[in-house]
């Protein structure tokens, strides 16, 4: 049965028992067995071992055949700590690969628990569902204005605001704590997604870290029982005082406490932040000295901006022609939007270089570090990870970062802001333009254009962003991802 009460503050009996019928509509939709906890098993594969040494953790299988390349003892009591995920956008994922590097950094190990990796699990099938229809919505957003400002902002913001909401992802979680049966009860636990923190809680985890992203409080993402981290002070004040989270029913008498929040940064991977200095001094000089300036352009998650990203290569198509601009186009894993705007491409007279070897890449974005780079580039990947680090990678050798405001908002790079897909995402762009290291929200294509005009053209506004970020810096604004792991230590220690 779900709690009555979130933090002191009663819950509408109706909300209750919405949440209830909410986790029994799932769990009978995908044979949700409680007693079901498939055996675990530690293996470090993939790219993720090879950069962060990430320990992936996979349901063991029945003949023992994965055994082979296991690590046993399965956790390390001293070192490990379980990063949480979800796979859902590519946002929550980028998230935990900066826990990962800072945590790696720092002599740990982290240990990757992704929920959709579980495929005969009714946790992976009820995230599926989901995930596809949230996939949906930001697609539709983008093409139907009337659907953008009267159903999806809704759904992104006001809807996922109000602290009752959290009762019901928390009832939603129970489905998948099964999966948490073999991690030790006092293991450091990151959530980069609520319902990676609620299953924890209710698994009897004892320290439980919430990465909370975005800037835009919302009830979604709050976990009681955890930790919650927050990057910036607008996000503290309004979690803690769970600002404009109260419904006509439901009166808040009662504050987070003050021992469940902290501020601590943007969360940034080791890598980048070591490399801040130098990465601005690099596009300072590539901006002084005339050099083809470099736009990344990277999809999100749900694919959602292939219509501005076309918008943006005929906008840009005489600048790359001339030497003056280079594209840098991460289309992610998204086949089938790469498909769209390979034809949008085609009918522009664009042509482009593709990059779809995860070893090639890597090798092209170690040469642009020194090496001059021209024309447009299109990288797509169909690993998960290769398609999420792409971007990581490709914002260092870049000198402007298109993107839409969502947590990519936080990172280092001068960034110039198109459209947002959910409301939600609006206040990202507010943090980045107002510490000074990148544009406010352009949601008109006219905005966009003059915008990109002076990006291209003039110097101001891109030495402005560098210089605002080495500042930034030096402040320990990009410091989050490591004073997290610091936090969850200390707290396991105690």
């Amino acid at each position: 049965m779900s709690n009555k009460t979130l933090y002191g503050n009663v819950l509408p009996a109706k909300i209750v028992h919405k949440a209830e019928r909410r986790f029994s509509h799932f769990a009978k939709k995908f044979n949700y067995d409680e007693r079901q906890s498939p055996a675990l098993v530690t293996r470090p594969d993939g790219f993720g071992y090879e950069d962060f040494g990430i320990m992936t953790i996979r349901e063991r299988k029945r003949d023992g055949t994965d055994l082979q390349g296991a690590v046993g003892p399965i956790f390390d009591p001293k070192k490990g700590l379980v990063i949480g995920t979800i796979r859902m956008g590519f946002g929550h994922c980028r998230m935990a690969l900066a826990l990962a590097s800072a945590a790696h950094s720092m002599g740990y190990v982290p240990y990757w628990l992704d929920l959709m990796s579980f495929p005969d699990s009714a946790a992976s099938k009820t995230i599926k569902y989901l995930e596809d229809l949230y996939n949906l919505g930001s697609r539709v957003s983008q093409r139907s204005k009337w659907f953008d400002k009267h159903i999806w902002d809704y759904v992104t913001s006001v809807a996922a605001q109000k602290l009752s909401f959290s009762a019901e992802e928390d009832a939603l979680s129970r489905l998948f704590v099964p999966l948490y049966h073999d991690i030790p009860k006092d293991m450091p636990f990151f959530s980069t997604h609520p319902w990676t923190g609620h299953a924890a809680v209710n698994a009897g985890m004892t320290d439980v870290v919430t990465i909370i992203p975005d800037n835009y409080p919302i009830a979604f993402h709050i976990v009681e029982g955890s930790l919650h981290l927050v990057q910036s002070p607008s996000a503290y004040m309004g979690y803690r005082t769970f600002h404009s989270m109260g419904t006509p029913n439901m009166q808040l008498d009662h504050s987070m406490p003050g021992n469940d929040i902290r501020m601590v940064g943007h969360y940034i991977d080791h890598e980048i932040v070591a490399g801040i200095d130098i990465d601005n001094e690099r596009r300072l000089k590539r901006i002084r000295s005339g050099e083809t300036r470099r736009f990344l352009l990277t999809m999100g998650g749900a694919g959602a901006q292939v219509l501005r990203f076309a918008d943006i290569a005929r906008t840009c198509k005489g600048a790359v022609e001339d030497g003056k601009v280079s594209l840098l186009i991460n289309m992610g894993d998204h086949k089938g939007r790469w498909a769209d705007l390979e034809t949008m491409l085609r009918a522009a007279g664009i042509q482009w270089t593709m990059h779809s070897d995860w070893k090639e890449t890597r090798a092209f974005i170690d040469e642009a570090a020194e090496k001059k780079i021209t024309g447009v580039h299109v990288f797509l990947h169909s690993d998960f990870y290769s398609a999420v680090y792409g971007t990581n990678l490709l914002m260092r050798i870049s000198d402007i970062m298109i993107t839409k405001p969502s947590e990519l908002s936080f990172y280092p790079v001068p960034k110039l802001f198109i459209q947002r897909v959910g409301r939600h995402e609006a206040w990202g762009a507010i943090r980045g333009s107002e510490i000074g290291d990148g544009t406010m929200e352009t949601s008109s294509y006219t905005g966009l254009h003059r915008t990109l005009k002076l990006l291209i053209e003039d110097v101001d506004l891109p030495s402005l962003y560098c210089n605002q970020i080495v500042a930034n810096n030096r402040n320990g604004m990009y410091n989050g991802a490591y004073n997290a792991v610091k936090l969850a230590m200390e707290r396991k220690r105690k």
